[in-house]
């Protein structure tokens, strides 16, 4: 399942990209994340990789976050793997005309067991909702310091 999402952040593109390229940044605009750990490689650089921890519910979801480019301020890309799951996340930034900054998200998602092709099947408007909720978090963050790791 692939779709597209983008979000206009009303912050001049090095101010998005210092609070977006900041782990510690991180519980503010990704709800349910426990936590971070880096696993291996330099932060940040291609190859690197994370452990993320979030906790949807009485759900625990494991992520390995791989970078697999980086071109900051302009792109940023990685995939995700968790049970069940395989996501390729590419990240594109630019400058409106306006000093704005805006985040266009490409995401692809493939199921890797039969309950997951079957929820991606019912349920495919749900993948999309949650990006874009992340996007929206962001930029509440970013534009007025909201954070939701007290949601």
């Amino acid at each position: 399942m692939k779709y597209s999402t983008e979000i206009i952040v009303e912050l001049p593109l090095d101010a998005f990209i210092k609070k977006f390229d900041s782990t510690e940044n991180m519980k503010h605009w990704q709800r349910g994340l426990v936590s971070v750990e880096h696993l291996s490689g330099t932060p940040g650089q291609l190859g690197a990789k994370m452990k993320l921890i979030y906790k949807i519910g009485k759900r625990k979801i494991e992520l390995i976050e791989t970078i697999t480019h980086n071109n900051l301020p302009y792109e940023f890309h990685g995939t995700y793997k968790a049970k069940g799951v395989h996501n390729i996340q590419e990240n594109y930034f630019e400058s409106t005309v306006n000093g704005h900054t805006k985040w266009i998200s490409k995401t692809e998602f493939m199921p890797l067991t039969f309950m997951m092709r079957i929820m991606m099947a019912l349920m495919p408007r749900a993948f999309k909702k949650q990006s874009l909720q992340y996007m929206r978090d962001f930029k509440n963050f970013a534009e007025n310091g909201v954070s939701v790791s007290n949601a």
